[in-house]
C-alpha cells in the first residue's frame, strides 16, 4: 500500500510552535510571516485564534485565503504591510530577512508572544539553505530579543531531515507591578 505524500501546507504545524501555543494570550490575533500555504494559520485558527497571514506568493496567499486575513506582499524588497498594527503573537518559521527585525519586534502586543524557529549556521553542511545570509549565527535570536522575556530557546542540530536550527519563545513585556508574569513550561 502507498501512503500519499502530504501537499505542502498540509504538514503538521511546528512541533516548537505546537508545544509554545498555550502561550498565546485567549483570543489574540496571530500573525503568521511568510506563511506559505498555511500550517500555523490553521493551528491557531483551530485553538479559536483570528489569524492573519503575508507571503509573497499569491498562490499561497489565495490558498490560505479564507483562514483570516491576507496580505501578497514582497516584505523584504516593498514597505512592511501592517506597519502600525499590533498582534498578540507573531510566528515566523523557515523565513530569515534580518532587515525585518524591527518590524517584527514592533508587531508584538505588550504581552504578545514570538514564535520563531528557522536554520542555524552549520546547516551548509547537510543541505539547504546554505548562504549565511539565510542561516543564524550562534545566539542570534537572543541577541535580537534581548528586549524581551525568553521564554525558551534552543540550538542545536535535529534530524529527519537533518538540520541545524535555532529557535526561540519571548515575551513583549508588560508592566507587571504586582506579581511576575508566569509562563508555563
Amino acid at each position: 500500500m502507498t501512503i500519499p505524500a502530504l501537499l505542502h501546507g498540509n504538514e503538521a504545524p511546528s512541533a516548537w510552535v505546537q508545544r509554545w501555543s498555550h502561550l498565546v494570550p485567549a483570543h489574540a490575533t496571530v500573525l503568521d510571516i511568510a506563511c506559505g500555504h498555511g500550517r500555523h494559520m490553521r493551528h491557531f485558527a483551530k485553538l479559536g485564534h483570528d489569524v492573519v497571514g503575508v507571503d509573497r506568493n499569491a498562490e499561497a496567499i489565495t490558498a490560505v485565503a479564507g483562514l483570516g486575513e491576507t496580505w501578497c506582499a514582497d516584505i523584504e524588497n516593498g514597505p512592511w504591510p501592517l506597519s502600525g498594527r499590533t498582534f498578540g503573537a507573531v510566528v515566523v518559521t523557515h523565513y530569515l530577512w534580518r532587515p525585518l527585525w524591527p518590524d517584527i519586534l514592533a508587531s508584538l502586543d505588550a504581552g504578545g508572544v514570538l514564535l520563531y524557529e528557522t536554520f542555524a549556521a552549520g546547516n551548509e553542511t547537510v543541505g539547504k539553505p546554505s548562504r549565511p545570509d539565510f542561516l543564524l549565527q550562534p545566539g542570534e535570536l537572543l541577541n535580537v530579543c534581548k528586549d524581551l522575556r525568553v521564554v525558551a530557546f534552543e540550538e542545536g542540530f535535529l534530524t529527519a531531515p537533518d538540520r541545524f536550527v535555532q529557535r526561540i519563545v519571548a515575551v513583549k513585556p508588560v508592566n507587571e507591578t504586582t506579581r511576575p508574569a508566569r509562563y508555563s513550561l
